[in-house]
């Protein structure tokens, strides 16, 4: 299942939010699956750089994107014994895995991300529930703007298709609302995966 893993002993050279303490480090390319809807429930996982989409197919054959994951933040957790979803790597991923036992010795780190992670699944209910498209993508933006560091610059791991299937949009709509936002001069595209926020106020007040 993994695309590279061996035994880490100590976390000193991965990201500072990594939890310390031995586990496995496994590497995924892009687009890689790191498991599948009906495997067995055996680990969690957490970012350590990359990112990664989490997601459920549709009876029509639709995906539905309900989550990406970026560095420092936990996945795989689900009631039941085995996946409802799949996971894949966005890009070349690098995670760090936590079988039953570390899960056990490290529950109460544990338990704080991955109440982190209900917290924000929770939240884009709300978004994609009550929220017109600008003020979906605008939740979006601010929301990813926040989870990598709160700077004026983002860079976008995902397509703008992920996107669309995270906000139960059309891809057209994603590229409309960018679009809008750009012509604004709420947001300026560096390139295809890089946004400055010009006016991040401006922005904030399209969330609501």
């Amino acid at each position: 299942m993994y695309a590279a893993a061996q035994p880490k002993e100590h976390a000193e050279d991965v990201a500072l939010t990594q939890i310390a303490g031995p586990h496995l480090v496994a590497t995924y390319r892009a687009g890689r699956e790191i498991y599948a809807e009906g495997d067995l429930i055996e680990k969690c996982y957490q970012v350590s750089t990359g990112a990664v989409r989490v997601y459920r197919l549709l009876s029509d054959g639709r995906r539905q994107v309900v989550s990406f994951h970026l560095p420092g933040e936990m996945f795989g957790f689900e009631a039941g014994l085995s996946h409802c979803f799949f996971a894949e790597a966005i890009t070349e991923t690098t995670l760090a895995v936590f079988g039953r036992r570390q899960m056990q010795e490290r529950s109460r780190d544990l338990l704080a991300l991955a109440l982190t992670g209900m917290a924000r699944a929770q939240q884009h209910l709300l978004v994609i529930g009550r929220q017109c498209a600008v003020e979906r993508i605008a939740a979006f933006l601010v929301d990813l703007c926040e989870r990598q560091g709160g700077g004026r610059q983002l860079r976008l791991p995902m397509s703008r298709q992920d996107i669309a299937d995270y906000l139960g949009l059309t891809i057209e709509t994603v590229s409309r609302v960018v679009t809008k936002l750009k012509e604004r001069s709420v947001i300026v595209l560096r390139d295809a995966r890089t946004i400055d926020i010009m006016k991040p106020d401006a922005l904030h007040s399209l969330c609501n």
